[in-house]
């Protein structure tokens, strides 16, 4: 009898929380997420070797882009977008890590540590495509 009516209550609580309704709205779509947000905050990073920022504006204008693509992978993470709670989160885990990386080295103005964070940012855009994108490097 105890086992039974934990059991109702362990599932009058789930269904209690699913019927929840999340505060988040996801408005733009994962394409546009990509192309209007962590494209260009992602090239920042990756062509930083190009020329690295020459004055406060410009570091500023680094920073806020490394912060854009930490929080990025957090807006990957929300509800409605996630794909899945394993390698989905994984892998948006690791562009928060490294954007977050870049966000420190770009208030620390250092450019040799954002050249160095091109490879781990590489890694894991990568590996979120080669998760989820079915025709990523596929010759046709």
């Amino acid at each position: 009898m105890k086992k039974t009516a934990g059991l109702l209550l362990v599932c009058a609580v789930a269904a209690a929380v699913m019927a929840q309704e999340s505060p988040f709205q996801a408005v733009g779509s994962m394409s546009q997420l990509m192309i209007n947000i962590i494209y260009p905050t992602s090239n920042a990073i990756f062509y930083v070797s190009r020329g690295a920022p020459k004055n406060q504006l410009e570091w500023n204008e680094m920073a806020n882009s490394a912060l854009t693509l930490a929080e990025s992978g957090n807006l990957l993470m929300m509800p409605g977008r996630s794909r899945d709670n394993d390698k989905w989160v994984a892998d948006a885990k690791l562009l928060v890590d490294v954007g977050a990386a870049a966000y420190k080295a770009a208030q620390a103005k250092d450019a040799d540590a954002l050249v160095a964070l091109s490879d781990q940012l590489n890694t894991a855009c990568v590996q979120c495509h080669m998760d989820y994108r079915p025709s990523y490097r596929k010759r046709k």
